[in-house]
C-alpha cells in the first residue's frame, strides 16, 4: 500500500515538472521571438555584411548553450545566452525580413500564420504521441543534411521549380524534428534544460517561417 502511494506521488511529481517545463519553454520560446523581433528591427539598416557576423554570434551562443545546459546552477547564464541568440538571429536576418516586407509584404504574414499553425499542430502531435520519435529524429537529422548539400547544388544547376522542392522538403523535414522536439519537452522533467529546449523549438518555427516565406512569395515575385 505505501509502496503504491509512493509511486502515485512520484508520478504527480513528475507531471507537475514535466507541466512546469512546458510552461517555462514556451515562455522562453515566446520571449525569444520578441528578442528576434527587437533585433530585426534593430538591424533594418544592416548590410549583408553584418548579417553573417551576427549568424556566427548566435553560432557562438548556441555552441555555450550547450556547455551550460550541462552545468548545474547556470539557468540563469543559458537563459541569457538563448536572448542573445533571437536578439542575433533577428539582427542576421533582419536584411532578408526588410526585403520581403518591400517586394512581398504579404507573403510575411502569411508565413507568419502558416508558422504558428504548423508548430501548433505538429507539436500536438509529438507532444501527445506515445511513440519513440528516435528513430525519427536521425532521419530527419540525415535528411537536413542532405538538404543542405542540395541547396549548395541549386547554387550551380539550375533545376526547374527546384525551389519550391526545396521548401516543402524542408517542411516535411522540420515537421519530423518540431516533432521530436516536443516529445523531449514532454519526457523530460529538468527544468534546467527549459532554455535549451526553447532554442531548439524556436530554430525550428524559424526555419519553418523561412521556408513559408519562400512559398508564398513565389507569387508576388
Amino acid at each position: 500500500m505505501n509502496d503504491s502511494l509512493t509511486y502515485g506521488s512520484y508520478g504527480a511529481a513528475s507531471r507537475d515538472r514535466t507541466r512546469t517545463l512546458f510552461g517555462q519553454t514556451m515562455g522562453y520560446v515566446a520571449l525569444t521571438a520578441g528578442f528576434f523581433a527587437l533585433g530585426a528591427y534593430l538591424g533594418r539598416h544592416l548590410s549583408q555584411g553584418w548579417a553573417f557576423v551576427w549568424f556566427i554570434v548566435a553560432f557562438g551562443c548556441l555552441i555555450g548553450m550547450n556547455f551550460t545546459a550541462r552545468r548545474a546552477g547556470s539557468a540563469s547564464l543559458s537563459v541569457g545566452l538563448l536572448l542573445v541568440v533571437g536578439t542575433a538571429l533577428g539582427l542576421a536576418m533582419s536584411p532578408v525580413l526588410v526585403y520581403y516586407a518591400s517586394t512581398s509584404p504579404q507573403a510575411l504574414w502569411q508565413a507568419g500564420g502558416a508558422t504558428a499553425l504548423f508548430i501548433a499542430g505538429f507539436g500536438a502531435a509529438g507532444y501527445a504521441t506515445r511513440r519513440d520519435l528516435s528513430g525519427l529524429a536521425r532521419v530527419s537529422f540525415w535528411a537536413l543534411v542532405a538538404l543542405i548539400l542540395f541547396g549548395i547544388v541549386l547554387i550551380f544547376v539550375h533545376i526547374p521549380h527546384a525551389d519550391l522542392l526545396y521548401s516543402v522538403l524542408g517542411l516535411v523535414i522540420f515537421a519530423g524534428l518540431t516533432m521530436v522536439d516536443f516529445q523531449r519537452l514532454r519526457r523530460n522533467t529538468d527544468l534546467d534544460s527549459a532554455p535549451l529546449l526553447a532554442a531548439s523549438i524556436f530554430l525550428d518555427a524559424l526555419n519553418v517561417f523561412l521556408f513559408f516565406l519562400r512559398i508564398f512569395s513565389r507569387g508576388e515575385n
